[in-house]
């Protein structure tokens, strides 16, 4: 065999060996990759199948959380958000049907709203919430807007339509007040607002607060609720804008609403006689003018919008406390309680509320003493009531001439 030969032979060989070399590398490269494939595809069905038992288990917790905290019984249920575990069932079948509620693969339609209520029912931090529901802070607070959304949306089915006191009125109360719709008045709900906006909020009392305007009905529901004026506002530029807006206060002719006598005494608006005792504590001794005796009826009746900031305040937590939300948020917060106050009363056959508010109340803080601008004070309607006044106190003194003989 010749040199070149041999020289073709050993290179050959080597590009043999080489080849060799390579394919048994490669195979256990290929069996290294596959392995490791394999044990991240079995790491994975672990974990995957972990985490389906963790979900399944904490939602499992949260269910059993849920029937702690509502179905438990209704008077856990009232407690913790208010209303028994029926009008909550009713309040969340209305919010998912016409609301736009909706359950998702976390958390169900009745979680949703049970944070909700208990948030407005005790005023506590979303941390806290979060806690009491096993949810993150995001969680609680995504779905807290979501359902005062849905809420906020449906307040035409929740405001109570005012019917005027009718002729044949039998109620002591009422009778001599007919066409009335109701009565209003305003209240204050304490915020926090940035240093730089704490003037405009400040009330005449000091306190950093929002002017709440409202209009009940004599079966203590609210109407019409205006929120977020800032505290040092006058009643005069809240009811201006109250009257004034497209979907506001609308007042038919021929009725009207009872005020206290920082109002002005024009249509739509009757007040009682200023100067003269008014206010139900003040009565240890029997009206002796028509005057008096027109104002003990009319605070009589007109304590029904006193009686209803009472039972919110009392009912939610949100109200009368320090709030922990924003401004341009409370606004829309203290108009759903206020829907939520009407849902619970045409829900359940009795509030417990209403046995925590004592019938005479009256908002210690709700001093209204400006002079409204937006209508001006008729001679006709001031002889419409003296009218009544001088009515009812003949009417009073027949009865009492009556009952002497």
């Amino acid at each position: 065999m010749t040199r070149t030969s041999l020289s073709r032979h050993s290179i050959q060989t080597r590009q043999v060996s080489t080849l060799a070399a390579l394919g048994v590398s490669h195979t256990i490269h290929f069996a290294a990759r596959w392995f490791l494939l394999c044990g991240a595809a079995m790491n994975h069905v672990i974990e995957s199948k972990a985490l389906r038992e963790n979900y399944f288990v904490s939602f499992y917790e949260r269910r059993q959380n849920m029937v702690r905290m509502v179905y438990a019984s209704d008077a856990t249920s009232i407690v913790n958000l208010r209303m028994n575990i029926y009008a909550f069932e009713t309040l969340c079948e209305i919010l998912e049907t016409r609301g736009g509620l909706c359950s998702t693969k976390n958390i169900e339609v009745d979680e949703q709203v049970a944070m909700f209520l208990h948030i407005l029912a005790h005023n506590q931090k979303i941390r806290v919430i979060g806690n009491s529901f096993q949810r993150s802070n995001e969680t609680i607070s995504r779905y807290f807007k979501l359902v005062l959304n849905a809420v906020c949306q449906l307040h035409k089915d929740f405001y109570k339509t005012p019917i005027p006191v009718p002729d044949n009125e039998l109620d002591e109360r009422w009778k001599w007040f007919k066409g009335c719709l109701g009565a209003l008045d305003g209240t204050y709900v304490k915020i926090r607002v940035p240093a730089s906006d704490q003037k405009s909020y400040r009330s005449r009392k000091g306190d950093i607060c929002t002017n709440v305007f409202g209009v009940c009905t004599r079966d203590l529901q609210f109407t019409y609720v205006l929120a977020g004026w800032e505290g040092s506002a006058a009643d005069s530029r809240v009811l201006r804008d109250a009257i004034s807006r497209p979907n506001g206060l609308k007042i038919p002719n021929g009725t009207y609403y009872l005020c206290d006598a920082g109002y002005a005494n024009a249509e739509g608006f009757l007040t009682p006689y200023y100067g003269q005792r008014y206010h139900l504590n003040d009565w240890n001794r029997p009206p002796t003018t028509p005057k008096e005796l027109y104002n003990k009826r009319h605070a009589s009746a007109r304590n029904v919008i006193e009686r209803c900031f009472g039972l919110i305040k009392n009912k939610w937590a949100i109200l009368r406390d320090v709030c922990y939300h924003r401004p341009h948020s409370m606004a829309r917060i203290i108009i759903a309680c206020c829907l939520m106050h009407n849902f619970i009363r045409t829900t359940m056959n009795h509030d417990p509320a209403d046995d925590e508010v004592l019938d005479d109340h009256i908002e210690p803080q709700d001093n209204h003493d400006n002079v409204i601008n937006t209508v001006e004070t008729l001679s006709g309607w001031n002889d419409v009531r003296d009218n009544l006044a001088n009515d009812m106190f003949n009417e009073w003194n027949a009865r009492r001439s009556h009952l002497a003989h």
